[in-house]
């Protein structure tokens, strides 16, 4: 019998208006029609991973040479409320940062569902409603601080980033079968706002997160004329751009857009969970394979100048934006001079964006896009974009790609250690309902996580040696963890002795985690059902 029904969910302030019954059966229909193509990409995906970590190289698809070769198809023209892209801010859709983004002069608003949104099912479903609210013009917040509204004029455009096609949401069942987060959180914003949204000149507007090949990207289209068929919604109404974060999507840029081009809206370099797809692909390699402490990968690594030549490459070339990724660095407001270090090292990353040809780029703080904006402004001389710039070289080949050497870096004790602190205290934030955090002068989401962590299994498993002449080995790389854990400040209500469990799980495994939050999960949602449980 054919069920739609929800699960061990908490109750959720306002949560009605969004868990209709006409809603929850639209993702049904979508997961019903969808959900069993996704199965088989996953196992597609398992079986790509098998075959590198056999020993063999990735390379661009033989079949879709005739695409990349034909240089007449483009991908569709801006969408409306979405030609101006000089500056995306993104954070994760919860109500005072959907505010400050509003108010904060960016032309975009990335209203996060996936890294930097810890998925509890509290988070998802204000997640919803702030969305609902946001498009509407109707956000709010009481704290005891402060009252939040949206002031600004013009706000900026409303794009909404899904979780990955890897996770379910185990609390909608479908048939018996957990539904597809991805399509979960897709199908309730577009359910709920898409009418709303093209009333006010805009658009359901998305970016696609983990992509790892075009048969993907063509099964979001598939999705996608599915919704608007059932929404009685044009084709083409929906746009989408995907964010360039995995090896493998990198090879299959241009096919991407290929699958996308009535609904794409360009790519965005995904630069920090493309590192973390680097390290998990070649985890069980050596000799060139091994990379340096994460703070010495920086844009100015050959391999991601290849891959951001590379996107805008593609981009420019089929008639679509090139958006740029955030930099790391955190502004602090206490510390003026740190402020001032932090601000410069943006400046300097948004302005190699602009040489590259990027049209925009993105930032994860509102004191941030006046310098995004500023930089963008120069290098346009007027235009919303440099669409009219074409990178004349030939696309990178494979090799050069996944060359992951970098001269003159090295792996240090304190590269381990900074790696493991970043992963407890972001673990430790996560399980409390945080999905991104500021450590350090760093903002720290899912992805840097997963590069940390990742790392740390890599130079294990690999017994690689650092610049003090050091041997990473399980017993030492034990002392550093302990010593690392026992400097984190505690506080009441902390999750700080799960998340040194949970990393000293992942890094001594013998089998590698595919994904960090996912081996998290089961001790997020634990928390949740302890909550429903009568004392």
């Amino acid at each position: 019998m054919q069920q739609v029904e929800l699960v061990g969910v908490p109750s959720v302030p306002r949560g009605e208006e969004v868990l209709t019954v006409e809603a929850l059966e639209f993702v049904a229909a979508l997961h019903r029609m969808a959900n069993g193509r996704r199965l088989e990409l996953l196992q597609e995906r398992r079986l790509r991973t098998a075959e590198i970590l056999a020993g063999k190289d990735p390379q661009r698809p033989a079949s879709t040479a005739h695409l990349r070769d034909d240089p007449r198809w483009r991908v569709a023209p801006p969408a409306p409320g979405w030609a101006d892209r000089r500056v995306e801010i993104v954070g994760p859709a919860e109500p005072k940062t959907a505010i400050n983004a509003l108010n904060s002069g960016a032309q975009v608003w990335l209203a996060d569902l996936e890294d930097s949104l810890s998925p509890t099912w509290h988070n998802l479903i204000t997640g919803q409603l702030t969305l609902r609210d946001a498009v509407r013009g109707s956000c709010e917040l009481d704290t005891p601080e402060r009252h939040y509204r949206v002031s600004a004029e013009l706000t900026p455009t409303i794009v909404v980033r899904p979780r990955g096609l890897h996770l379910d949401e185990t609390h909608l069942l479908v048939d018996g079968e957990p539904v597809s987060a991805a399509l979960f959180d897709f199908g309730l914003h577009l359910f709920h706002n898409a009418t709303e949204l093209i009333a006010r000149g805009r658009g359901p507007y998305f970016y696609l997160a983990k992509l790892e090949s075009h048969l993907e990207a063509r099964w979001w289209n598939a999705v996608f004329g599915a919704a608007q068929d059932l929404l009685s919604l044009p084709h083409g109404t929906i746009r989408a751009a995907v964010l360039i974060e995995t090896m493998t999507a990198a090879l299959e840029m241009e096919e991407i857009l290929y699958e996308l081009r009535e609904h794409a809206a360009g790519l965005s370099a995904g630069r920090w969970d493309h590192v973390f797809s680097l390290v998990k692909s070649f985890r069980s390699r050596g000799n060139g394979f091994l990379l340096p402490d994460r703070d010495q990968i920086t844009m100015a690594a050959p391999f991601l100048r290849r891959y951001a030549a590379e996107l805008v490459r593609a981009c420019h070339r089929r008639g679509a934006y090139a958006v740029g990724g955030p930099a790391a660095f955190w502004p602090d407001r206490d510390d003026p001079r740190a402020n001032r270090r932090a601000l410069d090292r943006v400046r300097i990353e948004h302005t190699r964006e602009a040489k590259e040809g990027f049209d925009g780029s993105w930032v994860a703080h509102p004191d941030l896009v006046g310098v995004c904006a500023a930089v963008f402004d120069e290098a346009l001389g007027g235009r919303t974009d440099q669409l009219h710039r074409r990178r004349t070289e030939r696309p990178a080949p494979a090799a050069e790609l996944i060359d992951l050497r970098i001269p003159d870096t090295e792996l240090t004790e304190r590269g381990l250690r900074t790696n493991i602190t970043v992963v407890i205290r972001y673990l430790d934030a996560w399980l409390r309902g945080e999905g991104a955090v500021a450590i350090g002068c760093l903002m720290e989401d899912a992805a840097t996580a997963e590069i940390c962590r990742s790392q740390l299994w890599h130079w294990l498993h690999l017994r690689a040696r650092t610049a003090e002449g050091q041997r990473v080995t399980a017993e030492w790389l034990q002392q550093l963890i302990d010593d690392e854990f026992a400097r984190i400040p505690r506080t009441e209500g902390d999750r700080v002795a799960e998340a040194y469990s949970l990393l000293r799980e992942v890094t001594f495994a013998e089998e590698y985690a595919e994904f960090l939050t996912v081996a998290a999960l089961p001790q997020l949602l634990h928390r949740e059902r302890d909550a429903l449980t009568p004392a």
